[in-house]
C-alpha cells in the first residue's frame, strides 16, 4: 500500500509539470502570433474622412465646412490658423488673407481613424468703385459751368426734346436762381450722367408750384443717353415722379427718387 501511494503522488506531480509546460508553450505562441479577441469580426466599414469648404454668405473671412465623412462618430478639425473644433460641421473665421491647410480626422467607435486635408484660400474681395455722378449746374446759377456761356442752363439743353427751361429768381430753394417751367408745357430740362452699372442711386431735388390752376412737374431717369425723340425717352424711363403738390407756391417740396442703373453706364435726367 505504501508503494502504491508513492506512485500516485509521483504521477500527480508529473501531470502538473506537463500542464505547466503546455501552458507555457501556449502563452509563448500567443506572443508570437497576436490573435483577435474571441468572437471578434473584421471592421468592414472603416471611417473615411472628407469635407468641402464654402465661403460664408456675406463674410469673406468665414468658411463653413460640410462634413462628408462616412462610418465616423467623432471628428477633430484643425483650420490652419491655430483654431480647432470637434463639431461635425463647424465654421471658422480667419483673421487675415492667406492659404490655410484644413485637416479633418474622423474616427469610428472601434478607434479606427481617417485623415483628410485641403487648402482654403482666404481672399478679401475687391471693393468696386462706384461712380457718384455730378449733376452740373444743379442750382441753375449763372457762371457755374467751366467753359460754358455763363448761363445757368447750359448743362440742361436738348433742343430735340423741347425748349430749354426758363430761369426765375423767386422763389428759390438755394442760391439766387431756380428753373422755371411755364404753363405752356413746351420747356424741358435734360442732362446725361455717367454711372456705375447695377448700382442703387437716389436722385434728390426740390420743387414748388403755383396754387392756382391745375399743374404738374414730372422728372424721370432714363436708361441710356443721346435721346432725340420724346417717345423713345419715355420708353426708356426707369424711374419717374410726377409732382402735383400745390399747397404753397413759396415752399419747396423735397423729393427722393430711387433708381437702379441696371446694365447701363449712362443715364439721363429728363424734366418736363
Amino acid at each position: 500500500m505504501k508503494q502504491i501511494t508513492n506512485t500516485i503522488k509521483s504521477n500527480i506531480f508529473n501531470l502538473k509539470m506537463l500542464s505547466l509546460v503546455a501552458l507555457a508553450g501556449f502563452m509563448f505562441s500567443c506572443e508570437d502570433n497576436v490573435l483577435p479577441e474571441a468572437n471578434s469580426i473584421e471592421d468592414l466599414t472603416p471611417p473615411s474622412a472628407m469635407f468641402s469648404a464654402t465661403e460664408s454668405n456675406g463674410d469673406w473671412q468665414t468658411y463653413d465646412f460640410s462634413n462628408q465623412s462616412v462610418s465616423s462618430t467623432t471628428y477633430a478639425w484643425t483650420f490652419g490658423d491655430g483654431n480647432t473644433s470637434t463639431a461635425k460641421e463647424p465654421s471658422n473665421t480667419y483673421a487675415a488673407e492667406g492659404i490655410y491647410t484644413v485637416t479633418l480626422t474622423s474616427s469610428d467607435a472601434n478607434g479606427l481613424t481617417s485623415t483628410f486635408s485641403s487648402d482654403v484660400e482666404v481672399v478679401e474681395p475687391l471693393v468696386p468703385v462706384i461712380l457718384l455722378p455730378e449733376i452740373l449746374e444743379a442750382s441753375f446759377e449763372d457762371g457755374m459751368l467751366d467753359g460754358g456761356s455763363g448761363d445757368g442752363r447750359d448743362s440742361w439743353r436738348n433742343s430735340d426734346l423741347g425748349g430749354v427751361i426758363q430761369i426765375t429768381s423767386s422763389p428759390t430753394n438755394t442760391g439766387s436762381q431756380a428753373a422755371k417751367f411755364p404753363s405752356a408745357g413746351d420747356r424741358i430740362a435734360y442732362q446725361e450722367l455717367e454711372v456705375s452699372p447695377n448700382q442703387d442711386y437716389v436722385l434728390e431735388y426740390w420743387y414748388t408750384m403755383k396754387t392756382s390752376g391745375t399743374g404738374h412737374m414730372t422728372i424721370s431717369v432714363l436708361a441710356g443717353d443721346s435721346f432725340t425723340d420724346t417717345s423713345a425717352a419715355v420708353a426708356a424711363t426707369i424711374a419717374t415722379f410726377e409732382g402735383t403738390d400745390q399747397t404753397s407756391s413759396n415752399d419747396y417740396v423735397k423729393v427722393e427718387l430711387p433708381f437702379n442703373s441696371g446694365n447701363n453706364t449712362m443715364v439721363s435726367i429728363y424734366m418736363f
